[in-house]
């Protein structure tokens, strides 16, 4: 994915429908010059600075390269992660959990304040993907 200011960082697609549109993926620091340096084999889903839920425009238009496969990639290892959905207002969250990355499949109301590590859960264009992902490792750098 080529960052904001210069750079690119290295993501994992962990789930496509076959229809595409929206994907989920796994983003991972830190700033690499060039995708040329980009490896895949030190990937690991813990490690993750971020996991979003993002349309595929940045794949379909190639701006975002497609690099190769996982070494030995496990779908049950790189699961879709738990999502929160916020009210300020009202101080209300709901747990968001997926079944695939369009569908969710619950929405339990849940306490605002016990949520506050999980992603928000929101679809990520591919310009937004790339400046949430471009700030997140800029703060990786200080």
């Amino acid at each position: 994915m080529p960052l904001r200011h210069g750079g690119f960082a290295r993501g994992v697609v962990a789930r496509m429908p076959r229809r595409g549109r929206v994907v989920l993926g796994y983003f991972f620091g830190p700033r690499l010059e060039t995708p040329a340096s980009a490896t895949l084999d030190d990937l690991h889903p813990n490690l993750a600075v971020a996991r979003i839920r993002f349309g595929d425009l940045g794949l379909i238009q190639g701006r975002w390269l497609v690099i190769g496969k996982m070494p030995n990639w496990h779908r049950a290892d790189w699961p879709i992660p738990d999502f929160v959905r916020r009210d300020p207002i009202s101080r209300k969250a709901w747990l968001v959990r997926y079944h695939e990355p369009l569908r969710s499949v619950s929405e339990p109301l849940s306490d605002y304040d016990d949520l506050q590590l999980l992603e928000s859960d929101g679809l990520y264009g591919a310009g937004a993907a790339e400046a949430k992902i471009s700030k997140l490792l800029a703060l990786q750098l200080n």
